[in-house]
């Protein structure tokens, strides 16, 4: 059964992200003490008392902002709607205020269950001000301090209390949960800020998921959806944009690019976005080697392509030959994300990346191809012995030899076993053994 919804919403700055990581019980999204870091939904899957759920959070909601606050409000807005249970955060420090009201009449509207939050009632003396919300007409506060724990498994046992029996996940459901996650493909999308990535991951997925706005960094934390294809699950990972080290600034950028970086590293997939008006950048660059670092394939978007005048368009591409050679033969697809244009290519690219990642060779024929391919261009140094996979994802290849290869005929190898078992652009990892 699908797990029960918690969504977690209030105006800006009131501690909303940090209650996540509490119900969480680890770091799961981008905290910083400064208003609007949190822009887009983010769920969280959390355990309590043989009980599962995910708890969704939002930015804040404001009833009227500027364009980007709009936007953030309708995340919220959407997490409200789909959410079996509503967590209204409040708080207790500065006490109502106006923005606190309208939240209220915001949420009562939407019909859904409420539990109010009243948040940074750090010890006793500060639990009669929570009771000062009473008059928003959510019903009795719960006093929380997601900083330092207190009153928090008050509050999960009240979730769990107000959470539908029918979809709540059964004790014994964990296992089986985790061993189908285990079969889903994880695709993250990366790229510099500004670049189109979220509209990219809106496209895949279906739905306005992530915050799109012309201001660059507007996605902060890594935003995860699972898409059901027929070739199985699919999690699509949206990403902060990876800035230059010089231009990240302490807090929370640092935070973001840490996060976009540990969503690279556990990918089975990377989609490298650019800018098709700017070009591969030296930014570009170092992504590339590090998503050849990681070990994924990798599929490169040229985006916004329709905006490049036609006699630069080579150019472009040139650029990226030149500046993604770290990525071998990644295939480039050239798409316009905010029309639609090119994206129904890259499904059948990521298909065919993720089958050759997987691809696992008989020993007998890799043996033969080892063979054909000393015959047809013996080393000069050293010899192969035999060779044996020892691994998938990427294909990792161990040679047995007498004697000692240069790296030229190692990659003349690596070409060749490319070649033979039509391993596509998937990295491949060629390792040597003395005997």
């Amino acid at each position: 059964m699908s797990r029960p919804q918690v969504a977690v919403v209030g105006r800006p700055n009131v501690g909303k992200s940090s209650l996540v990581n509490r119900l969480a019980a680890r770091r799961a999204t981008v905290v910083e003490h400064q208003r609007g870091v949190t822009r887009d939904r983010t769920s969280v899957e959390v355990e309590w008392a043989g009980h599962a759920f995910d708890v969704v959070d939002t930015g804040g909601w404001l009833e009227a902002g500027d364009a980007l606050e709009e936007k953030v409000s309708r995340q919220a807005e959407a997490a409200v709607a789909g959410a079996d249970l509503v967590l209204v955060v409040v708080d207790a420090e500065t006490g109502p205020v106006e923005e606190d009201a309208r939240a209220a009449r915001w949420i009562r509207r939407s019909h859904r269950p409420v539990l109010l939050v009243a948040n940074k009632v750090d010890d006793a003396t500060r639990e009669a001000a929570a009771w000062e919300f009473v008059g928003l007409g959510l019903g009795d506060p719960h006093p929380v301090s997601a900083l330092h724990g207190r009153g928090a498994g008050e509050l999960l046992d009240a979730i769990v209390a107000r959470l539908p029996e029918g979809d709540v996940d059964p004790p014994d459901e964990p296992a089986e949960a985790t061993a189908t996650s285990g079969e889903e493909l994880r695709v993250a999308i990366v790229g510099r800020p500004n670049v189109g990535k979220s509209t990219l991951f809106n496209r895949l997925i279906g739905e306005e998921r992530s915050v799109v706005h012309d201001l660059p960094g507007t996605t902060r934390d890594a935003v995860d959806t699972v898409v059901e294809t027929d070739d199985g699950p699919v999690r699509f990972i949206d990403t902060a944009g990876l800035r230059r080290r010089a231009k990240t600034e302490a807090g929370v950028d640092t935070y973001a690019t840490l996060r976009s970086l540990k969503a690279l590293d556990g990918a089975d997939l990377a989609i490298l976005v650019i800018d098709a008006t700017v070009g591969a950048t030296g930014q570009d660059q170092r992504l590339a080697e590090r998503i050849a670092g990681a070990g994924c394939p990798a599929v490169v978007v040229l985006n916004k392509w329709e905006l490049v005048p036609t006699e630069a368009r080579p150019g472009v591409l040139a650029t990226v030959g030149e500046r993604l050679a770290f990525l071998g033969d990644a295939p480039v697809l050239k798409t316009t994300a905010t029309s639609g244009r090119g994206v129904h290519r890259l499904w059948p690219a990521l298909v065919t990346a993720a089958e050759d990642y997987a691809k696992r060779v008989p020993t007998g024929a890799l043996n033969r191809a080892i063979r054909d391919l000393q015959q047809r261009q013996p080393a000069p140094t050293g010899k192969i012995r035999y060779a044996v996979q020892g691994a998938s994802e990427p294909p990792t290849f161990t040679l047995f030899v007498a004697g000692r290869l240069p790296a030229t005929y190692l990659r003349y190898v690596e070409r060749s076993l490319r070649e033979r078992f039509g391993l596509g652009t998937s990295p491949i990892r060629v390792r040597v053994r003395a005997e």
